[in-house]
């Protein structure tokens, strides 16, 4: 018989058992009774003839079997008895079974969840053409500390373009605002903004859904102006008016040709933009020729047969010759390149395994709590076993009908599990609000089969152990012994504790991860800024060159702001400063001391970079510790003054008194000097860093323009109280500029610590649900014990055992697994505290306070778990026991 005919009738037999089975009968008769008439003609008698065709055709039961036989499926039908069986004795225990699939629904659930993130972020490629011929180059500090990278100079950028030949092409981008101008009543907004080269968009691969990308007449400082409008802009803003092209929209009041829309879900990776403008407009014609103005980011594509060391080779020989051509200006000496997917992920990718490792080890601790459901249920059913086992049952098959059932249970709770993390992935990705790529975050084929395999991994990690020991030969002895605890008690209980043992190791790493992680960030939410942040409003504005084209205009605004702000009621204070405190590292620069100039670029110092109004410090009350603050007369003079903070004074001149040097940098087209009026204390700029190095420059002085500005207020009463009576006051100077922000300095720090909360917060919602199925194991194994005990106790009680002896008896019973996981928890936690410590700010990996209160709580829960199932065993009626034997 073919392949294919036996598999048809092994169909029918599987689905059609009863109407196939008629037809065999039908057909064996209808030839017997052709070999009967046969005899009859032949000149037998009617029962001689039907004797002798029964003794040639044989016993019909076994012609039956030997057919049935070359049609069945005998493993699917193995199979599908199995699968009934199982779901039968599943059905008759429904607490059993509705407590085990919630284990592993979650367990399932939380893991997919983690690994859809991680899938989509970490291993899908980007949407770009040839994904991984993509690179980032960046200008490099050949002896600086750190990694040495450095955003590129536009000059540098164009060398390199022009110059070099080992990529296909290169592209370069930067981040950049625009205030968008109300049209038809609208009111005016702050547009988080791309610039790109001509060469970007086809580089990428990248085609508009309407009109066309930018030309290399438009890619520069002259060029006409021009946007990209972003799909979500054009629905949001333009109602998608399909006769977009062509229109004109005006950000910081210039009009711009609208030539194109890109395609829906475009979106270039750790930006937000909502429009693209062509790069080199985004640049005046003195600083587009710079080389020491390091802004952009550069994208290349590498060639088909040229690796990458090979390209970069070309880039760093030309980088070293650039430095050597301008070596009195703060130009880097050499460059480097990174995969796009390596550099896009680089912030998230630790926190990411962190998160996925911490969703494992809840996995394991829920199979293995399930494994230690399945040896109690099959201690309840030893002699049902065993009864099977001497009816004629292998081994093997007893263990694949228990298999069958630890599969089904994890299957329904892998379904159930799929369907929680459909609702938490998109939780996920739309909460975390650092994590790139979100908008790549989706279920697909590839995830639905890692939860497949994940089930079927669950199902033998859950299932196997159990399934083994209950079948050994120690079950039989049940068919003649009618104690409850001989045969393979004790090695169950064995068995139970180990596992018990396993799942309080894996809970303690858990607990250690989320306790450390959660001071860390109970650390940064508590840091000192340096400054006051009680009651403390900020929100920023950019001035339009256009309108604001001279310092003098710019300076206006700021004290007319001042002005009026001043003077409103409930306002204590305000000034200006470019970023708030706890805003961000943004805007470092290089210098050096004149008194001692470095040799090279690498070898300058660097230092974050603030230009504040002369009242900043008195508003955010930074103390002043040596010589003066800025006066009034310095926001438009041209004298050269800077204040620097404690740590600059502490780094920079060690021990010297820092009054009355001179530091030069680069705050125009020149290096000039600036000389040190002052010390001021140390603010934090960055909560999840450490302090910085920070020079303070007048606003408006010393060749700064200062247009783009954050007004920091200091009240009497609820800060958000006085927003809308500024923003009217911001109006009645300029109707058309918009602010965005406005947040309190409170809100700024919790802002600055939301990615370390959420991780935080992630990974102690395991542990703590580690905890608790840790606790429900522990309750589970004592009761076990106590229930194999019964005799034992009551024996012990009648014979004058305390009760209270009893009690201390089951309890030590129940929390030698315990103190043996927490041995070995710890030691795998300190391992696990090693490997975070990157993540971890101002604790440490080892800090004693998280391994105290993580001791003291899990040995907590452990008594409190213990005191129930201890309680029923020491009130155990010594008479009721041994009637029970």
């Amino acid at each position: 018989m073919r392949l294919v005919d036996r598999m048809r009738m092994a169909w029918r037999m599987l689905f059609g058992r009863v109407s196939e089975g008629g037809r065999l009968d039908d057909e064996l008769q209808f030839h017997l009774e052709q070999q009967v008439a046969e005899n009859v003609a032949a000149g037998m008698s009617a029962e001689a003839a039907r004797y002798a065709a029964l003794r040639l055709f044989g016993n019909p039961a076994v012609m039956r079997d030997q057919t049935r036989s070359m049609w069945r499926w005998s493993s699917m039908e193995a199979m599908v008895r199995d699968v009934r069986y199982s779901v039968r004795a599943l059905l008759r225990s429904p607490g059993f079974s509705l407590i085990a699939i919630a284990v592993m629904a979650l367990g399932i659930g939380a893991t997919v969840s983690l690994f859809t993130i991680v899938s989509s972020v970490l291993l899908k490629p980007l949407p770009f053409r040839d994904p991984a011929k993509l690179v980032m180059v960046y200008e490099h500090f050949l002896r600086s500390q750190g990694d040495g990278r450095n955003s590129v100079a536009p000059a540098v950028y164009r060398d390199w373009h022009a110059q070099t030949h080992g990529f296909e092409d290169m592209a370069a981008i930067r981040d950049y605002g625009y205030n968008l101008t109300g049209e038809h009543q609208e009111l005016p907004e702050v547009v988080e903004a791309g610039a790109g080269t001509a060469s970007l968009f086809p580089l990428l691969g990248v085609k508009p859904a309407l009109g066309r990308t930018f030309t290399e007449d438009e890619d520069n400082p002259t060029g006409n102006h021009v946007v990209l409008l972003s799909w979500s802009l054009y629905q949001r803003r333009f109602g998608g008016d399909p006769s977009i092209v062509g229109k004109t929209i005006r950000l910081d009041t210039n009009a711009y040709t609208v030539v194109g829309v890109l395609p829906q879900g475009f979106v270039f990776p750790n930006m937000k933009a909502e429009l693209w403008t062509p790069w080199g407009q985004t640049f005046k014609q003195d600083s587009w020729a710079q080389y020491d103005n390091h802004q952009s980011l550069v994208v290349a594509r590498m060639k088909d047969g040229v690796s990458r060391e090979a390209a970069m080779h070309e880039v760093e020989a030309l980088q070293q010759r650039i430095h050597e051509a301008h070596a009195g200006r703060p130009v880097t000496e050499g460059a480097l390149s990174v995969p796009m997917i390596e550099d896009v992920t680089r912030e998230v990718k630790t926190p990411l395994m962190v998160l996925l490792g911490a969703v494992g080890c809840l996995l394991l601790i829920a199979c293995l709590n399930l494994s230690n459901l399945l040896v109690a249920r099959s201690a309840s059913r030893r002699k049902e076993t065993a009864i099977r086992g001497a009816l004629g049952g292998s081994r093997m098959t007893l263990i694949r009908q228990q298999m069958m059932e630890s599969l089904i249970l994890c299957g329904v709770g892998g379904v159930l599990g799929v369907g929680l993390s459909l609702g938490a992935t998109r939780w996920l990705a739309a909460h975390w609000k650092a994590l790139p790529r979100a908008e790549a975050v989706h279920v697909d084929g590839t995830i639905l089969a890692f939860a497949l395999g994940l089930v079927v991994v669950s199902a033998l990690l859950a299932g196997l152990v159990p399934a083994i020991s209950s079948t050994g030969k120690s079950v039989m002895a049940a068919l003649q012994d009618s104690s409850r605890s001989v045969g393979g008690g004790n090695s169950r209980a064995t068995l139970r504790k180990t596992l018990l043992t396993a799942e309080i190791a894996l809970t303690v790493v858990l607990l250690l991860g989320a306790g450390l992680l959660f001071k860390s960030f109970l650390h940064l939410r508590g840091a000192d800024l340096g400054c006051t942040t009680d009651r403390v409003l900020t929100m920023k504005y950019g001035l339009p060159e256009k309108q604001y084209d001279t310092r003098e205009k710019v300076a206006g605004f700021h004290e007319g702001l001042l002005e009026r702000v001043q003077h409103l009621p409930g306002v204590k204070a305000a000034a200006l400063v470019s970023r708030a405190p706890g805003d961000g590292w943004e805007g470092d620069n290089v210098f050096t001391i004149a008194e001692k100039p470095a040799p090279t670029y690498s070898l300058q110092y660097d230092a974050l970079v603030r230009t504040v109004d002369p009242t900043y410090f008195s508003t955010l009350q930074i103390p002043l510790l040596k010589g003066r603050f800025f006066t009034a007369q310095e926001r438009l003079t041209q004298d050269h003054f800077v204040i620097v903070s404690k740590q600059f004074a502490e780094e920079y001149f060690k021990g010297e008194d820092a009054l009355g040097k001179h530091l030069r940098v680069s705050r125009s087209k020149e290096m000039e000097d600036f000389e040190i009026v002052g010390v001021v204390g140390d603010t934090l700029w960055s909560v999840a860093q450490p302090t910085k190095a920070t020079m303070y420059f007048p606003m408006m002085g010393g060749g700064s323009n200062s247009s783009n500005a954050t007004l920091v207020v200091r009240t009497d009463g609820d800060p958000m109280g006085v927003a809308l009576p500024i923003q009217k006051q911001i109006a009645a100077l300029d109707a058309g500029l918009p602010v965005y922000e406005i947040l309190t300095l409170q809100q700024i720090v919790e802002k600055g610590t939301a990615s370390q909360s959420f991780s935080a917060s992630l990974v102690l919602a395991f542990a703590v649900l580690s905890l608790a199925l840790a606790a429900i194991g522990l309750y589970g194994v004592l009761s076990y014990l106590v229930t194999q005990r019964v005799s034992e106790i009551g024996i012990r009680i009648a014979l004058g055992a305390q009760r209270g002896s009893v009690l201390r008896l089951i309890m030590m019973d129940g929390l030698r697994p315990v103190l043996l996981g927490l041995l070995i928890g710890l030691a795998g936690g300190a391992a696990a505290g090693a490997l975070i410590r990157s993540m971890l700010v101002g604790t440490s990996p080892f800090d004693p306070v998280v391994f105290g209160v993580m001791i003291v709580g899990l040995l907590g829960v452990a008594l409190v778990a213990s005191v129930a199932p201890a309680l029923r065993a020491s009130r155990i009626d010594p008479m009721t026991a041994l009637r029970m034997e």
